[in-house]
């Protein structure tokens, strides 16, 4: 028996779209528009590449040396960034997580319609340097105004728990190099990071290379940047534009518990094929390195539940 890299398959159909979700890290294989790929994923005979698609939890981005204190204990985590001594992007997203029968994944009003929503969910238990336990949660949904990712971690453990979110989605573009797209972002700030990528400080990005509030080329530029201080619609919802020549446009959206955000072109992606194809847009709830400096930290009372959303439209 053959068993896919990334487990379990399941698959939505709706208004045009089209969108995978795997087992293994409950997150996004594919996803597609009028036939069209928006996201940058992989083959159904692939280990998921460079986070592709992935939910990052219960910390985004980076925890320098995998060290951290918390209520006076130390605790230390597994370096999973072994070449810059860092424990990276949380700890579900290899783990199986529990996918709909697919018996379930048709409309209960019109037997045989594929539905336009599921529900993943993954129970994260203590391990070393982790001694909490969370529910995690994610339902996708597909409707007319595109893909929506709803995200729910709930605490339940019997003491507070720090919690961070993060999601890895690649923007794919359609000329095959992001050096042809342009980009239009509203953020203020952006950290400054050493060789490790890890914040060291931040910089107002007005004026800069990393200013794109008036839409423009991304060209030669190397991004692998997290900014913040992100400028948001009378919904609450901060958005990040991706136009291509060809006339599209890819809006990823993002609800106001996503307060930080990352931009990577994917230079240094292991792959050489897949460099500078798409890019990466990441919406995180707290900045990189939260876990020591607790930038963006939030904290969850026993029972309580933490929530938050991204999508995606297309033009």
């Amino acid at each position: 028996m053959t068993t896919n890299p990334s487990g379990r398959q399941a698959h939505l159909a709706a208004y045009g779209q089209e969108l995978t979700v795997v087992e293994v890290g409950g997150g996004i294989r594919s996803y597609q528009v009028g036939g069209d790929d928006i996201l940058d994923g992989f083959s159904q005979d692939e280990i998921c590449p460079a986070g592709s698609g992935q939910l990052l939890a219960p910390w985004p981005n980076r925890l320098g040396d995998g060290r951290f204190e918390w209520n006076g204990t130390a605790y230390q985590t597994a370096i999973t960034e072994v070449a810059k001594n860092n424990a990276i992007h949380g700890l579900v997203r290899w783990a199986n997580w529990v996918l709909p029968e697919p018996e379930s994944l048709h409309s209960p009003w019109t037997p045989g319609t594929p539905a336009e929503h599921l529900i993943v969910s993954h129970r994260l238990y203590p391990q070393p340097g982790w001694p909490w336990a969370l529910e995690m949660r994610v339902a996708y949904r597909l409707g007319e105004h595109g893909l929506e990712v709803r995200t729910w971690a709930t605490n339940l453990s019997e003491e507070p728990c720090p919690i961070g979110l993060g999601w890895h989605p690649y923007l794919k573009a359609p000329g095959g190099r992001v050096d042809d797209v342009t980009l239009r972002i509203q953020a203020h700030t952006a950290y400054v990071c050493d060789e490790r990528g890890l914040p060291t400080g931040r910089i107002r990005v007005e004026g800069t290379t990393l200013d794109f509030s008036d839409a423009k080329r991304i060209g030669s530029l190397v991004l692998d940047t997290a900014l913040t201080d992100l400028e948001r619609d009378s919904t609450g919802r901060a958005t990040v534009e991706m136009a291509s020549g060809n006339g599209r446009t890819i809006r990823l959206w993002m609800s106001h518990q996503y307060t930080h955000l990352m931009l990577f072109t994917g230079d240094t992606i292991h792959d050489q094929a897949r460099r500078r194809r798409s890019l990466a847009v990441e919406p995180m709830t707290a900045a990189p390195d939260m876990l020591r400096s607790g930038d963006g930290l939030k904290v969850l009372d026993p029972g309580e539940t933490f929530e938050a959303t991204w999508g995606i439209q297309v033009f």
